[in-house]
């Protein structure tokens, strides 16, 4: 279990900081590579050797001069045979690769000894070369041979570097560094930004060990949150100087021995320096985000609120830059700054003449969650980073803790996933046929029959007809399959230009073709339009007298009457039966359900009017029964008179400010007794005026 400790950061017992050891989980170093078996060698004695040649320099030659070789560690000739016959050695081709590979020169005795570290030396490489290769072919293989394999031993290396470097990065670090005392079981947690960041984790106990030295002047630290508007900053002294610390071991000292009675209370081990906090308006309420995030997101907002939160935004970025300006020389002194802002704000601090440099090593973030800007939240985030956690564990617990957490980390198997149900195999559609060029133009000719139909484009399809109704079968032609399939909306379930003009809802031309083209109205909708018939319904709204739409009995069939889905469409039906009956069966395989004679349509009319009527004298007789209602309680609405229109006043004569209304006016200069008498006649009028309204 962690919790916080008594102890203090830059006060930590000596004889604790003497017991403690950086506790990780790859606590066992990676074994090195076998360069032997890897490179094949003679022995390791042969690979230390190379190494040793790699990474080791010359202090001492020749001083560089006119006649020295530069990349051979100064090396001097007497003249220039001697320095060209330099230039042609295997020595030098080596030096001069390993220098261009990035590698360092090697000395001649150095160079002598990796040569004999290879299997295949430069004697006999030269031996087993044929006589036709020259000297000089020769000396480059070898050259060469070595070069690869001591690129072949620094990538070994190189591979196990990086290799446990891997492996401690797959291990996600904990923001805090955990030190562990056996005497006694004692675990110290410490956050990892207090410490520099150019230092590895193998030297944060040593860190930790130097930080007990508080200096001259002590320790102090910079702290500034913003948010929402709110700024909080502080610098607070987290370090006692050395001084201080020994003046209270002396005092300390003392007391025990009693020679002193009584000593003075102990000083804060943190001390806050200087405060400060101020808030503005930035952030609308319940939003969330800050005007000028908004601005760039949707443009700038014109409202009175948006320019009051742009100008707290300006307000407060000044304020914040003031005050860092105003704490220089105090922020300079810090050893560590830290700053909780978002992106935007730690603008703020960072784009202006600030103390506070972008890139300084002391700036940190909070690596905890952080709650609005306030002192006392800063206060909570110093004691939460100048208080170590601490937890006793044993080594059995802490064993198991690491063998828990190292299998929580792990990547888990992919589950197997299960093959999915075997479905039944759906039957294959058939093949649309292809259609021959006759078909084609023939739905061609369909499809704008049904464009004219869906716009109620009545003349056009006249026009249309004259023309085309030979060619398409006459008027109770059958649509086909192939042309009514790309119908829009309801005719895709039609097999006539009746049902066509039924399904789409057009009135006239409904109307056009049973009363003038003598359309057929008994005509079966086709049976491959069936399973659609649950998508027709009734819109319309039944009348006294009407028949809607007969249900279908089993085995029965639909017809262009049951295809319309609005009252007027099929009154028009109901209609050509009662005008022309003796032409089709209307009422029995038609499936028109009544007739519909003018008579009829009169006498439905006039009983809607009776209604509407009759509903009028309901409603004006409740309204003179509430106004009963209330004449008898007493309560007496207040009808206001209709006021006439303002009269214009003549603007070029006299005018005056705060002039009171006629009314006013007119009994402003009368006696009290006369304007009692004036307000009871007012009055008694307009009780007269509401009596007269309610008929009495």
């Amino acid at each position: 279990m962690q919790a916080q400790s008594a102890y203090h950061l830059y006060n930590l017992p000596r004889e604790l900081l003497d017991t403690l050891t950086l506790r990780t989980l790859l606590s066992e170093p990676t074994p090195p590579l076998n360069s032997k078996s890897t490179l094949g060698l003679d022995s390791a004695e042969d690979s230390r050797q190379i190494q040793d040649g790699i990474d080791s320099t010359v202090t001492s030659g020749a001083n560089i001069g006119a006649r020295a070789c530069n990349i051979c560690l100064g090396v001097g000739f007497l003249d220039v045979d001697e320095q060209r016959t330099h230039f042609r050695s295997d020595w030098h081709r080596y030096n001069v690769k390993t220098r261009l590979a990035g590698g360092q020169a090697v000395s001649e005795e150095k160079f002598g000894q990796l040569v004999e570290a290879l299997d295949d030396s430069l004697s006999g490489s030269a031996s087993s070369s044929s006589e036709e290769e020259s000297s000089g072919e020769g000396s480059s293989d070898a050259v060469n041979a070595l070069i690869n394999k001591t690129k072949r031993l620094n990538a070994q290396l190189k591979s196990a570097a990086d290799d446990e470097s891997s492996q401690k990065n797959q291990i996600p670090q904990s923001p805090l560094a955990w030190f562990h005392s056996s005497q006694p079981q004692t675990q110290l947690g410490v956050y990892r930004h207090i410490f520099p960041t150019y230092i590895e984790s193998d030297a944060y106990l040593d860190e930790l060990k130097d930080m007990q030295s508080g200096g001259a002047e002590g320790r102090t630290w910079a702290m500034f949150m913003v948010a929402g508007g709110h700024f909080a900053g502080a610098i607070v002294k987290v370090g006692k100087s050395d001084e201080e610390k020994a003046e209270e071991a002396e005092e300390a000292a003392a007391a025990a021995s009693g020679r002193k009675k009584k000593h003075k209370k102990p000083r804060p081990e943190t001390e806050v320096l200087r405060h400060k906090t101020f808030h503005r308006y930035t952030t609308r309420k319940k939003q969330g985000g800050s005007q000028s995030m908004n601005d760039n997101a949707k443009g700038p907002a014109k409202s009175a609120g948006a320019q009051l939160r742009r100008y707290g935004e300006q307000a407060l970025r000044d304020d914040i830059r003031n005050l860092l300006l105003d704490w220089a020389e105090d922020i300079d002194a810090c050893e560590r700054i830290w700053i909780r802002a978002s992106t935007s704000n730690r603008r703020i601090f960072l784009d202006f003449e600030s103390p506070i440099v972008k890139g300084d090593i002391r700036l940190r973030t909070f690596p905890f969650p952080t709650r609005r800007p306030t002192q006392s939240e800063l206060a909570r985030c110093l004691l939460e980073l100048t208080k170590p956690k601490v937890s006793h564990f044993t080594e059995a617990q802490l064993r198991e803790q690491d063998e828990a957490y190292l299998t929580s980390i792990k990547p888990k198997p992919p589950k197997p996933v299960p093959p999915p149900p075997s479905q039944p195999a759906q039957p294959l559609l058939p093949p649309k046929p292809k259609l021959t060029k006759d078909e084609e133009v023939l739905k061609d000719k369909w499809l704008r029959a049904f464009e004219m139909i869906s716009r109620d484009r009545l003349e056009a399809l006249k026009s249309f007809w004259d023309r085309e109704a030979d060619a398409l079968g006459g008027i109770n032609g059958l649509i086909p399959e192939y042309a009514s399939a790309d119908a829009s909306g309801g005719m895709k379930r039609a097999g006539t230009l009746l049902q066509a003009a039924t399904a789409a809802g057009s009135e006239d031309i409904v109307k056009w073709l049973l009363d003038e083209e003598n359309a057929d109205p008994t005509i079966a909708v086709p049976s491959r339009t069936r399973d659609d018939d649950k998508d027709i319904t009734d819109d319309g709204h039944g009348e006294e007298g009407e028949v809607e739409n007969v249900p279908l009995k089993q085995g029965a069939y639909r017809t262009a009457y049951d295809l319309a889905k609005t009252k007027a469409v099929r009154d028009i039906f109901r209609r050509s039966a009662a005008t022309h009956p003796e032409k089709w069966d209307w009422l029995g395989a038609g499936r028109v359900p009544s007739e519909l004679r003018k008579e009829m349509e009169e006498e439905r009319d006039e009983k809607k009017k009776v209604r509407r009527k009759g509903l009028k004298e309901k409603v004006k007789e409740r309204e003179r029964e509430a106004a009963a209602k209330k004449a008898a309680s007493g309560v007496v609405e207040l009808t206001p008179e209709p006021t006439p229109p303002p009269k214009l006043e003549n603007l070029t004569g006299p005018r005056k400010l705060g002039g009171a209304s006629g009314a006013v006016e007119g009994i402003a200069g009368l006696t009290p007794e006369m304007r009692a008498r004036v307000e009871r006649e007012r009055r008694a009028r307009a009780a007269e005026a509401r009596l007269k309204a309610l008929g009495h």
